[in-house]
């Protein structure tokens, strides 16, 4: 190592150390509601690892189909790459950074941890199946059908590495993070600027394939919508139903349901739900009218669940909680039906008039 490259070296490192000061006081800083402990950071991690390790099988092992198919075989072999090179390449490129992959990502997570949390009661009847056992069960093929697939996509959650499928995001985030690992594998594969041409197209075909192969409706969520539309829960069963769902540690079920119950979609009911604040989702089921034993009932299994939500706080405010009209928590709901760029260019209009 010469001088020079000495220096360059030791200017780089200080804005390293002065950067990874700021993110230290930051992250120090940051309200304990809003911080990710240590297991949640753990499992977004591995969550993370595991989703661009799967499309990077994926993409990587159909360009190297498409090569051996056209006697590319030299080439075929420059996609052979060390364990984790595409996945450190894109968390130094920061493009996993990205705010609607996290978004997505961190709820998962948070989803995930209160369903493992949520305290378990032994049923009134111990030989009664559980909600979603009974409807798979059910006489009526299009709920059994529903419950079935609720079934199997947890299964494929919960499989191996919490998930290992290829496919597990929304469209638009599953189309962002294919062509993110597709450019990865590019980058990290050593080859001449004439094998390179061959590569990016062979790559963006193997993206194309993988991309064709990704049905969103098999995600976990997307099923528990489909079974509560399904379900399409009475007024006078749906304070139960919420019941049974959480206490069955089916936070999936639990939101869609109440999303369904709500006219809106999975991600805002997921919203309501995992924010320990909690003002929203009281709102929600006065909307619903629930009566005051199933709020009581709910807020105490997500307050016990949940670390960062203070049960002495919610008991205090059940009294104000019963007194919102339904009528007007109704009106105050009506937001969220709204289409979502609308209401994030109302958001942030909102924010640009505070500032």
């Amino acid at each position: 190592m010469d001088a020079g490259t000495l220096l360059v070296g030791a200017a780089a490192a200080e804005a390293r150390a002065s950067r990874s000061l700021t993110l230290a006081i930051d992250d120090f800083f940051l309200p304990e509601a809003v911080r990710l402990g240590e297991r949640l950071r753990s499992e977004l991690a591995l969550v993370i690892e595991v989703l661009v390790g799967a499309v990077e099988t994926e993409v990587r092992e159909s360009a190297r189909r498409l090569l051996v198919g056209r006697g590319e075989t030299n080439l075929a072999a420059a996609l052979d790459q060390p364990p984790g090179a595409v996945h450190r390449r894109l968390i130094e490129s920061e493009l996993l950074r990205d705010g609607e992959l996290m978004a997505e990502l961190i709820a998962r997570v948070r989803q995930e941890a209160l369903s493992a949390a949520l305290p378990m009661h032994a049923p009134d009847d111990p030989e009664k199946p559980s909600l979603i056992n009974r409807f798979a069960q059910h006489p009526d093929r299009i709920l059994a059908n529903g419950a079935v697939a609720l079934l199997m996509a947890e299964s494929r959650r919960r499989g191996v590495n919490g998930g290992s499928r290829a496919g597990d995001l929304p469209a638009e985030l599953q189309h962002r993070l294919t062509w993110w690992v597709a450019a990865a594998i590019r980058q990290t594969a050593k080859v001449g600027a004439q094998d390179g041409v061959v590569l990016d197209r062979v790559l963006s075909e193997a993206a194309l394939r993988s991309l064709a192969g990704h049905d969103e409706g098999e995600r976990l969520e997307g099923a528990a919508m489909r079974f509560a539309v399904a379900l399409d829960a009475p007024p006078e069963e749906l304070a139960a139903l919420l019941i049974e769902a959480l206490g069955d540690g089916r936070v999936v079920l639990f939101i869609a349901i109440l999303a369904h119950a709500l006219g809106v979609g999975f991600a805002i009911a997921r919203e309501l739900v995992l924010d320990p604040a909690g003002e929203r989702l009281w709102v929600a089921l006065r909307a619903l009218d629930l009566p005051r034993g199933a709020v009581a009932q709910l807020g105490f299994a997500l307050c016990e669940a949940d670390a960062r939500r203070d049960l002495e706080q919610f008991a205090d405010r059940m009294d104000e909680i019963m007194a919102l009209d339904s009528a007007e928590a109704r009106s105050a709901m009506a937001v969220l039906k709204l289409h979502p760029d609308y209401r994030a260019a109302v958001l942030a209009l909102n924010a640009a008039a505070q500032a």
